[in-house]
């Protein structure tokens, strides 16, 4: 973990920012959630565990200076919640996700399938995609099963 808040020292250093208390603070909880894209509430309410001093404004301020330096990318899920991940280092591109409109899990697909779609938009359009996001809106496996139990 601290490899990873080294690098994102750098980034933010490079663009003229500090990493702040309250900014790794902040990291930290994300780094330590990777996998439950966390709302900035939610980051908030675990910060508070580690660092009882920092307040709900601070929190969102180090959330929208991450997203605006793509650190992390502010998600929505249609819920009407902002959620919050950290850009990978493996991909070029965000991951995608399957969200469940039924009991609202979200899984990742972390495999770039649009790859080859980007290749061609390069090759016909002369358009260089820069990023690119997909999630897939259905019914996941568990909510499947339930409602096929009770058919």
């Amino acid at each position: 973990m601290q490899a990873q808040i080294d690098k994102i020292k750098q980034q933010l250093q490079a663009q003229g920012y500090k990493l702040t208390p309250q900014r790794e603070a902040t990291l930290r909880i994300l780094l330590e959630n990777e996998e439950d894209h966390l709302s900035a509430e939610d980051v908030f309410l675990l910060v508070k565990e580690i660092a009882p001093e920092i307040g709900l404004a601070t929190v969102y301020r180090t959330l929208e200076l991450l997203t605006e330096l793509h650190v992390v990318e502010k998600l929505n899920f249609g819920d009407g919640v902002a959620r919050y991940d950290l850009r990978g280092d493996s991909n070029r591109h965000h991951h995608h996700h399957l969200i469940c409109v039924q009991c609202g899990d979200v899984s990742e697909i972390k495999d770039d399938w649009l790859l080859p779609l980007e290749e061609r938009l390069q090759e016909q359009y002369k358009f260089e995609t820069v990023d690119h996001r997909l999630d897939f809106h259905g019914i996941c496996k568990s909510c499947r099963a339930m409602s096929e139990q009770t058919i």
